[in-house]
């Protein structure tokens, strides 16, 4: 069976021995491995306020505090995502509203978002799903306009971009994600990519229970509390000899990706996404609207290519606001599929994938 996600693990010739000396060394937490891991990321992302955490959640909760969201305001959002999108602000004691998506995309729609606009609205949360890159050119006329935050989650985009530069840069504050099957994985981790040096100084401290650790501990003063949101030296050592093949990987995902889009145009019954001016997706999976959905699904899976829409809409929960009203993601969100497109699909198995969707199902 050819599976939608499958971590990458380095060969094991390589990865013990930097894990072996990290684990041995007589420092395990957060030390010198999550530094040099930082700036590694730092140029990456041309950035110097790059900031490693325990998981893409904890970016997420770390960002909203940062914006200043709290009880009873107001954060417009997705639910076309992974959950913790979406619990990260319901942590935060604030209200999850409801976007709807592009019907064409499943992205968050800027012209929805512009609607739901508020005195109470604290927060706008840009979901990049899948690797695709939202309208980040209408969104940000939207932050000009209402002067309202931005929040991208690039928890899926890993190697996206937006006007040739890394998701984040042009942003207030960005999420990416470490976890088992992403572009790039420390096994569990995160990164919060921020715009501030001084957001990045106060994180700095909230991700260590608001102790700042250029500073003995002893003389230490607690100002605001802060989480054990830290990565460890284990998984940073992890994420430096991953960086090691990112560029490989990020772009076998790409040429993947764009091998799909360029071979099934034209095929009846399935719809090739279009994707937004002035962005390159990453194609963390590869996504298109289909036609008679669960008769693909079976029809692939007996052929041992699996696919899936992966995510339940985040307004399925009770937790949430029922979002049923949502008609760009009701059309959106019953047509689209997603299958494999990483760095394990080789040349062969992506030519078995469009030979079989050809044949019809």
């Amino acid at each position: 069976m050819i599976p939608i996600v499958k971590p990458f693990i380095p060969p094991k010739t390589v990865l013990m021995p930097e894990l072996e000396q990290t684990i041995y060394s007589g420092y395990i937490a957060q030390g010198q491995k999550v530094e040099d891991f930082e700036l590694k990321l730092c140029k990456y992302f041309d950035n110097s306020n790059i900031l490693t955490v325990n998981s893409g959640t904890s970016a997420l909760h770390l960002a909203l505090i940062l914006t200043g969201v709290s009880t009873g305001d107001e954060v417009i959002s997705t639910a076309l995502t992974a959950e913790p999108t979406n619990t990260a602000i319901v942590q935060t004691g604030a209200k999850v509203i409801w976007a709807d998506t592009e019907p064409n995309t499943g992205l968050i729609c800027p012209k929805s978002v512009e609607k739901l606009i508020t005195n109470k609205t604290r927060a706008i949360m840009i979901v990049h799903y899948a690797g695709m890159v939202a309208n980040m050119n209408e969104f940000y006329k939207i932050r000009e306009k209402y002067n309202i935050p931005i929040i991208e989650d690039c928890a899926h985009s890993f190697g996206a971009e937006y006007k040739k530069k890394k998701l984040g840069y042009y942003s207030d504050f960005a999420i990416y994600s470490f976890q088992a099957i992403k572009h790039l994985t420390t096994v569990d981790g995160g990164l919060l990519v921020l715009k501030s040096a001084n957001d990045y100084d106060r994180a700095k401290k909230l991700r260590w229970f608001g102790l700042d650790k250029t500073i003995p501990r002893l003389q230490n003063n607690i100002t605001e509390g802060g989480f054990k949101y830290h990565m460890n030296d284990v998984n940073a050592t992890m994420g430096i000899v991953q960086l090691d093949y990112l560029e490989e990987n990020v772009n076998k995902y790409i040429e993947n990706g764009l091998f799909f889009d360029r071979e099934l145009q034209d095929i009846k019954g399935i719809e090739i996404i279009k994707y937004h001016n002035d962005t390159k997706p990453s194609y963390w999976l590869y996504t298109a609207i289909i036609d008679r959905r669960d008769d693909f699904i079976n029809y692939m899976k007996s052929n041992g290519v699996e696919c899936s829409p992966l995510h339940l809409r985040n307004d399925r929960h009770s937790i949430f606001e029922d979002g049923s009203h949502l008609s760009g993601l009701k059309s959106f969100y019953s047509n689209f599929i997603h299958w494999g497109c990483g760095w394990w699909i080789s040349e062969r198995d992506r030519a078995y994938i469009v030979d079989l969707i050809k044949k019809g199902w």
